[in-house]
């Protein structure tokens, strides 16, 4: 070896390192190109997501939270399953409801005006506006109360009123693209639940045995709560909800009359609608999920078997699993409040005004669309002042659960009757196999509506 090569040699290495260093780099690049690629899949995960997202976010609401408490607190782990039962349910009805706004370009309440008695529609969007405005005073007096868990010192009058405002002040005066935004990261609040359950020290064995093994003892009680949840689960509000959100983002794209809405629904769309759905419905039955789980764990083991408010669980919990798991667990009352308010009054406004044939749509400014967000801030009103009418909070949500309890499988019938109509859907029309699970959920309803009436009458 000469002089020079010596050189050569000194300088970049002898041709074995050479070859390692080549290999070092090539992994290196191998890796930054997966991960980019990662990264780059779930952005577009992401970006598909939207009113599917959003909807099953807003099912874990604060009353949905005070349920699935007391079913924990109550039950312990026996009522698990219920989570991974009502999964595929909800997700079957939510995406029926989403093929019928794609494809007809209207809400649902529009598609009924448009192919059902109208009588049919005034009394089950009455009853929905009713409901949901009960529900939204539940939620507005719950995030109050568990903001007064962190902050003692400020007043509950005014806690609910600037949760009002603020509420209202997004739907009216924010553009709906910054809005669905805005529902979309919020939705994300709910991870705080799923985070509190894994700080407890929890039977993980035993949780996921009873997450798929069915337990009832059809008393009078747990029936009861096997009916909330279930009307819980699967809402009226969120079916009109999911429609009109379909609707919006078509309006969003582009699409801005009926007649461009309703043209061919492509494959993609519906590709990427199921991917929305599906996502938005795991999260949420995720999510109850934990809820029942870590009150199970935590509050039924030391004896606190009755949970009467989602801040009363997040109390009880705070000496039992320490201050993390307390402070995530508030701090997701007022997040998921933040979240379910909204929804609760557009799904009732979506469905009056598509009743009265109002112009609508969060698109709109306010001078173009009074009607429909004065529903917004009536609804809104009306359960804001529920709170201070003395009501008991647990009957308020009593009542609204027998209002969803009689509109629910109405409108059940008139969603799998919709979408199983091959002249209204063309070949979006649902299989034989979703029909039969449709009509399945539909009949379970009719025995939830009917036990939450004899519930309340006993």
């Amino acid at each position: 070896m000469n002089s020079s090569e010596k050189l050569l040699e000194k300088v970049i290495g002898t041709p074995a390192d050479i070859l390692d260093k080549t290999l070092d780099a090539s992994k290196q690049i191998s890796e930054t190109l997966t991960l980019k690629k990662h990264i780059g899949s779930a952005k577009n995960y992401w970006k598909s997501l939207g009113p599917g997202l959003t909807t099953g976010a807003a099912d874990d609401d604060p009353s949905g939270i005070t349920t699935y408490s007391q079913a924990g607190a109550q039950y312990g782990f026996n009522l698990l399953w219920l989570s991974t039962f009502t999964f595929p349910l909800m997700a079957i009805v939510q995406e029926m409801c989403a093929r019928i706004g794609l494809v007809t370009g209207r809400g649902l309440a529009g598609s009924i005006r448009q192919y059902y008695p109208r009588w049919v529609l005034l009394s089950a969007t009455f009853l929905l506006f009713f409901a949901n405005s009960f529900n939204i005073g539940a939620d507005l007096g719950a995030m109050a109360k568990a903001t007064q868990l962190l902050a003692p010192h400020l007043s509950f009058t005014s806690l609910i009123l600037g949760f009002t405002i603020l509420s209202l002040a997004l739907q009216i005066f924010t553009s709906y693209e910054k809005y669905a935004k805005y529902l979309k990261w919020l939705a994300l609040v709910l991870v705080t639940y799923i985070l509190s359950a894994l700080t407890m020290n929890l039977d993980w064995n035993e949780v996921l045995q009873k997450a798929f093994i069915p337990t009832l003892s059809l008393t009078y009680n747990q029936i009861f709560l096997v009916t909330a949840i279930l009307g819980t689960t699967i809402s009226p509000y969120l079916f009109f909800w999911q429609t009109s959100q379909e609707v919006e983002e078509q309006i969003l794209q582009g699409r801005t009359t009926l007649k461009l809405r309703q043209e061919e629904t492509t494959t993609d769309e519906v590709k990427n609608m199921r991917t929305d759905v599906w996502s938005g419905m795991f999260l949420s039955n995720l999510v109850m999920f934990f809820i029942i789980a870590a009150c199970a764990g935590v509050l039924y083991t030391n004896g606190i078997t009755n949970i009467t408010s989602a801040q009363q669980a997040a109390a009880a919990l705070k000496p039992l699993a320490g201050d993390q798991a307390y402070l995530l667990f508030a701090l997701g009352i007022i997040g998921t409040g933040m979240l379910a308010v909204p929804i609760l009054a557009g799904s009732a406004s979506y469905a009056l005004s598509e009743c009265f044939g109002w112009k609508l749509g969060l698109y709109r400014k306010l001078k173009e669309a009074n009607a429909f967000y004065g529903v917004i801030i009536i609804s809104t009103g009306i359960g804001l002042i529920i709170n201070f009418l003395g009501f008991d909070p647990i009957k308020v949500l009593i009542y609204s659960a027998v209002l969803n309890g009689l509109i629910a499988p109405v409108i059940l019938v008139l969603i799998v009757t919709m979408s199983s109509n091959i002249r209204i859907m063309g070949k979006w029309v649902n299989s034989k196999v979703v029909t039969t699970v449709g009509w399945l959920i539909t009949i379970i309803m009719v025995l939830t509506g009917v036990a939450t009436i004899l519930s309340f009458l006993h």
